[in-house]
């Protein structure tokens, strides 16, 4: 899955520098806003895919060495908080832009405006087919098509501000289209940062029931206590826990590891549980608030 997804990133990302290339020299050429804002989302597409696209090749051949336990899983994470940072900017610029403009909008070349954009559109909708099956395996993945919708969207709106400039002679359909171009991306380049910062700074997966964790290992057969708990995302579907259990003094460890590590993967889909089984006359282990 990571190779198909390594070849699919650099596909995108081949149409979309291709492309950005021509909207920035149309949006030059029509005085567009709004197609200069989504020649700018595209270029930072672009980047943004090269990131991915070099997280993605990094992880594929990446070694487990003596201090890289973890391999380099989280460049992952690390290119999709630099995505969404992106997003944000392009937002904030399109948004900025956009309002300075609505006092005094320059006259447009809409002809030219309105079949460039229709061929964005295309790029978009070609990125968005791409990778859109990945998005669901992996954050770096979904970084990427997340900036490929949100231009998709922003094609269209260049569109709609074209024809209604081109029907209408109404100037002020550029730099509003700018404006709720910016507007429709900074949630959710919020959103994909959010995501992104909860996993660096290792807090327990949202979709995860900590209380239910502990439940569920507290009725092991011959467990009697459950302290050390602790989950966290290492990359995109790739939790990760540690725990120590309390066994009742001759209890099979087997059959508690065994029980207890199914449970781990059948009921909570974690692969990697690091599990440590104490007798309960063991006195030296005790619990770490941390």
């Amino acid at each position: 899955m990571e190779n198909q997804n390594t070849r699919r990133l650099a596909v995108a990302l081949i149409l979309v520098l291709s492309y950005a290339v021509v909207e920035v020299i149309a949006a030059i050429a029509t005085g567009s806003l709004s197609l200069l804002s989504d020649a700018g989302h595209m270029g930072t597409d672009a980047l943004g895919l090269g990131m991915s696209l070099a997280a993605a090749v990094t992880i594929t051949k990446a070694v487990q060495r003596e201090r890289q336990t973890f391999g380099l899983y989280r460049l992952e994470i690390l290119a999709a908080l630099a995505n969404a940072l992106l997003l944000v900017g392009i937002a904030a610029y399109a948004i900025y832009e956009g309002v300075s403009r609505l006092g005094a909008p320059p006259a447009i070349e809409g002809a030219l405006m309105l079949w460039v954009a229709v061929g964005g559109l295309v790029v978009n909708v070609i990125g968005i087919l791409l990778l859109r099956s990945g998005a669901d395996q992996s954050l770096n993945v979904e970084g990427a098509y997340t900036e490929v919708l949100a231009d998709l969207i922003g094609s269209i709106g260049v569109i709609a501000a074209a024809a209604i400039y081109l029907t209408t002679d109404f100037a002020l359909a550029d730099p509003l289209v700018a404006i709720a171009i910016g507007i429709w991306i900074l949630p959710r380049a919020l959103r994909l940062g959010w995501k992104a910062l909860r996993i660096l700074v290792e807090a327990a997966p949202s979709h995860i029931d900590m209380d239910g964790v502990k439940e569920d290992l507290a009725g092991v057969d011959g467990v009697i206590g459950v302290h050390d708990l602790h989950i966290w995302t290492l990359a995109s579907d790739m939790e990760v826990a540690t725990a120590h259990l309390v066994v009742a003094d001759n209890t099979e460890l087997h059959a508690v590891l065994d029980d207890a590590g199914n449970r781990m993967k059948k009921t909570w889909g974690i692969r990697h549980a690091t599990l440590q089984v104490e007798p309960e006359s063991h006195a030296d282990c005790v619990e770490e608030i941390w």
